[in-house]
């Protein structure tokens, strides 16, 4: 199961949000899931708020369901709640290789 999220963050809290993060990829390994790739998008004006896009992979829904109810994650919580902004959350599957052709 492949997922997309799409974070807003405050940038004045980036600090609290790595450490959620990396709390939260602790707690996604328990679970068989994984951040496998970020993305930053830096605003192109002077407004306080950045994107990060992250390409999370888990083994199925159960896993998921797991994650989001353990703990450990509801622990840490608050540095999520102090600087996320949105989040989008979009469930899909792996789609076509479109690597270079030689």
């Amino acid at each position: 199961m492949t997922l997309v999220v799409i974070l807003t963050v405050r940038k004045e809290a980036l600090e609290k949000f790595r450490t959620f993060e990396k709390r939260a990829a602790a707690v996604m390994a328990k679970y068989g899931g994984a951040i496998e790739r970020t993305v930053v998008i830096t605003p192109q004006n002077a407004e306080d708020l950045l994107k990060e896009i992250h390409i999370v992979t888990f083994p199925d829904e159960h896993a998921l369901l797991g994650y989001q109810q353990d703990a450990d994650l509801k622990a840490v919580a608050s540095l999520r709640g102090e600087s996320v902004v949105h989040t989008e959350l979009m469930i899909g599957e792996d789609g076509p290789d479109y690597g270079a052709v030689s």
